[in-house]
């Protein structure tokens, strides 16, 4: 007759094993939902272009990304005025900034560790702080408007 492998808590029936492991398990209550990648990160806040974005643009990527700046020269795009931002670079396009879908925008994505494409933007200076990343993040999750 085959032997058999030994039951892993030979103490306690095979039938009251699942409710042991249950009560050995931590307690830390139901799943906590996970915001999408889309959703406005503060909805409290209203993120406006001219408010918040130009002027981080202005501190970390027109110097770059304006007519005679060398990211405009080889990608197109600038990103001195909500228009020309608009109108995308010649990667890019309409897809800079798609309208309430920052994790479609090319212009959020290359902030990113993991561009999906090219280089993490900016590329010659210091990662933009978090909570610069966060701002257009929001202010593209909102709907990417002027105001």
């Amino acid at each position: 007759m085959p032997r058999r492998a030994p039951h892993p808590l030979p103490c306690l029936p095979a039938c009251l094993l699942p409710a042991c492991l249950e009560a050995l398990a931590p307690d830390v209550g139901p799943p906590a939902p996970m915001p999408a990648c889309d959703d406005d990160l503060d909805p409290t806040r209203a993120v406006s272009f001219r408010g918040a974005v130009s002027p981080i643009l202005g501190r970390a990527c027109t110097s770059c990304h304006a007519p005679g700046g060398e990211g405009f020269q080889s990608s197109g795009l600038d990103l001195s005025t909500y228009a020309a931002l608009r109108a995308g670079g010649t990667r890019s396009g309409a897809a800079i900034a798609v309208d309430g879908q920052p994790c479609a925008s090319a212009l959020w994505q290359k902030l990113g560790p993991t561009p999906p494409f090219g280089a993490r933007m900016p590329r010659n200076a210091l990662p933009l702080p978090q909570g610069d990343i966060d701002l257009i993040h929001d202010w593209i999750a909102e709907g990417a408007r002027d105001d």
